[in-house]
């Protein structure tokens, strides 16, 4: 399954696979978004899977809200992978 992402002002749903071939539709998505949005939401309820470059890019969008002092929300139960690593990240 292809990503798919759609949004409504400031939320974003995002559903099928984040992997090597798609996570660069999700970097130009996101591309300045902080610009334009004072706080992001994303709900990754509808992502099925995620590989260690998906994991980065939305890392790095965390990273980018903190520089941007903006507020970046991941909501949603998505896929084990990604509370795996950053539950290893917040434990180390």
């Amino acid at each position: 399954m292809s990503l798919i992402i759609s949004s409504s002002k400031n939320f974003f749903d995002i559903k099928g696979t984040l992997d090597r071939n798609s996570v660069s539709m999700f970097q130009k998505e996101f591309e300045n978004v902080f610009e334009k949005l004072q706080s992001v939401t994303i709900n990754i309820e509808g992502l099925k899977s995620i590989d260690k470059l998906g994991v980065t890019a939305l890392a790095k969008l965390h990273n980018e809200a903190l520089l941007k002092k903006t507020k970046l929300s991941i909501i949603g139960f998505g896929c084990k992978e990604l509370y795996d690593d950053f539950k290893t990240f917040d434990a180390a």
